[in-house]
């Protein structure tokens, strides 16, 4: 696989099973492995067969187990490997005993898996299920547990056992369990110093260079049931949850690398819809085939085209012809629109405007020292072999913005000035030198187009005159896993001890504005005088949670949920701005900031403030 715009295909095309079909760009894709077209790579029966060696690290036992994926055994087998993994996470976080960390609930499963997949007709299943459930333990019955409170803002999911082609005693031994969970501390589950962080603790001694399929299954079935019970946006994924287990399955037993194994797990994070489910740890092999020589600009998507922006060193436009506001097309051949729908699925997010905003980087790097680029410059299209550069050397995150300046005007008298803040380059030994120097401005530009260096909460008390509620959050009520209720603290802007600021605020954000960037904006737009301008962000606030699967891979999730007082989420949706403003093409051409410039318009100009502040969406 050689050109860098194949960064991610792979097994789009994998499942000859019929259960997971990707999205196939309009015209047809030719995938190869080592060469060979991938259709190409099953036995000449047309099966595609899969190996689980289970291994036990207490034993040193290997029990090899083939079993071949085909039209006559391919529904029965998935579903009673989407059961299994759907009971084994029960028990994880709902059997007293399992719960307490007593048994090494991996190696338990991988014990089970053998003799599991056997099986050859439902009453067989159920009864092997029966008597695994049964060696862990009578179940005793809980004084304390509680039923799930009325008003939960989500409620335990048990429509997989209600609706499941299961005995009626395998479904009633399910729910005995789940009425009496465990109420001590978990193991399995711990709050990390917050309430609204956690700590899902995994055994460490598992992992290998590159997992067995019995280890692949368990890195499905671990990160589907920490999305089942914990994720408190699941009622917001594009797809039903206890339907991506099925789906899923011949895509991780199927891995048979390294890498296809990172992108299973890449596509699979996409299916939370969450902008937070990024890569953390690991996933090299993804990273190698993406490349790590970086063309010398960066690009964004302006009027639906991928346009040059900005130089990450100035010295670096002697190096290229292509120069801001030039349209790029075409990469080594490939259509830009082709390259995005082959490679989107792997790059998770909340939404398609942050989507973009994430992978922009990766169309124009390769592992080669150049890519051939086709692009249109003021209209005239062009094409040149690009020089590309080591990432590393680029500084390509560093923002050279000024923490506060002030913005003059020679019309306007000292009163008039505007106070202009990037909090992604602002730090807090800086606030009290930044209110002194906007005590007596027209209006202060918030600019949180970057991610803050800095907890910009306690400046929001700077801009409201009294105690202001802005957000409030869920979380996951650890003794019923599943039940996610409301904190019963509000998120509180508390008054500030001297006067407030009496100008106009006007904040900017954009798809880069994410996590605690959101949360910010939450809090400026609580403030007595504010507007918010800009665009979609990228809908993921609130805290993060990480999950470790085996290879040592780490991945992560929004594992709080943030919502305006009124109740309106913030997932997917971002922060809506006042007033939507983009760039253009020709303003970039221009060398323009039309973001800053209109917010200066509108802290300047009366009218357009009072008609944002009738229209607008402000909470």
């Amino acid at each position: 696989m050689k050109p860098h715009f194949i960064i991610l295909f792979l097994l789009t095309l994998l499942m000859t099973t019929g259960c997971h079909q990707a999205k196939k760009p309009d015209s047809e894709l030719q995938v190869t492995v080592d060469g060979s077209d991938i259709k190409d790579t099953k036995n000449d029966e047309g099966k595609t067969s899969f190996s689980l060696l289970n291994r036990f690290p207490d034993t040193d036992i290997v029990i090899p187990l083939t079993r071949e994926l085909d039209s006559k055994d391919n529904t029965f087998l998935i579903n009673n490997l989407a059961l299994l993994g759907k009971i084994w996470g029960l028990l994880k976080y709902h059997h007293p005993e399992v719960g307490k960390g007593k048994y090494d609930w991996d190696n338990e499963l991988f014990r089970f898996l053998p003799e599991y997949l056997n099986i050859n007709e439902i009453v067989q299943r159920d009864e092997m299920l029966l008597q695994w459930i049964e060696k862990y333990g009578d179940i005793l019955p809980c004084i304390t547990c509680q039923e799930t409170a009325p008003d939960a803002f989500l409620k335990p999911d048990f429509s997989w056992v209600e609706n499941g082609t299961m005995s009626a005693a395998l479904k009633e031994k399910i729910m005995e369990i789940y009425r009496n969970r465990l109420q001590e501390e978990h193991y399995y589950i711990k709050i990390a110093n917050d309430p609204f962080y956690y700590n899902f603790n995994e055994n460490l001694n598992l992992y290998s260079s590159y997992p067995d399929a019995s280890f692949r299954l368990l890195a499905l079935y671990r990160y589907w049931n920490i999305i089942q019970y914990f994720f408190p946006y699941k009622y917001l994924t594009d797809k039903s949850w206890n339907e991506v287990i099925i789906e899923y399955i011949p895509l991780f037993i199927l891995a048979e690398t390294a890498l296809e194994y990172q992108l299973a797990i890449l596509q699979l994070t996409g299916e939370i819809n969450d902008t937070h489910a990024r890569v953390v740890q690991g996933f090299n092999k993804v990273d190698s085939l993406r490349g790590n020589m970086q063309a010398p600009f960066r690009v964004q998507f302006i009027e639906n085209k991928l346009v040059v922006t900005d130089f990450y060193k100035p010295e670096l436009k002697e190096s290229t012809v292509l120069k801001t506001g030039d349209i790029i097309t075409h990469v080594n051949g490939k259509t830009i629109e082709y390259i995005i729908d082959s490679i989107k699925p792997y790059y998770p997010a909340s939404n398609e405007s942050v989507r973009m905003s994430n992978l922009i980087n990766d169309l124009v790097r390769s592992s080669n020292k150049t890519i051939l680029i086709d692009y249109e410059d003021s209209g005239t299209v062009k094409q040149t072999e690009l020089n590309l550069y080591p990432r590393m050397g680029l500084n390509m995150y560093r923002s050279n913005k000024p923490g506060y300046e002030l913005l003059r005007d020679n019309m306007l008298m000292m009163k008039d000035l505007t106070g202009y803040f990037v909090l992604g380059s602002m730090n807090e030994k800086s606030i009290d030198e930044f209110k002194k120097s906007f005590e007596n401005t027209k209006g202060i530009l918030i600019d949180i187009r970057k991610y803050p260096a800095m907890d910009g909460l306690f400046l929001a008390s700077y801009f409201v005159s009294k105690d202001t509620p802005f957000a409030k959050m869920t979380r996951a009520n650890l003794n019923n896993p599943g039940e996610i209720i409301f904190d019963s603290i509000p998120q509180i802007i508390p008054k500030p001890e001297e006067g407030p600021y009496t100008g106009k605020i006007v904040v900017i954000v954009n798809e880069e504005s994410m996590s605690h960037a959101e949360y910010i904006s939450m809090a400026f737009r609580a403030g007595d005088n504010t507007v918010i301008i800009g665009s979609q962000t990228a809908g993921a606030d609130g805290n993060v949670s990480y999950i470790l699967l085996p290879d040592n891979l780490k991945t992560a999730m929004s594992s709080v949920g943030v919502y305006y007082p009124d109740g309106q989420e913030t997932q997917r949706t971002g922060i809506v701005p006042d007033l939507e403003v983009k760039p253009t093409i020709q303003g970039i051409r221009e060398g323009r900031d039309e973001l800053l410039e209109k917010a200066i318009e509108i802290i300047k100009n009366d009218s357009i403030w009072n008609e944002i502040k009738r229209n607008g969406i402000s909470r």
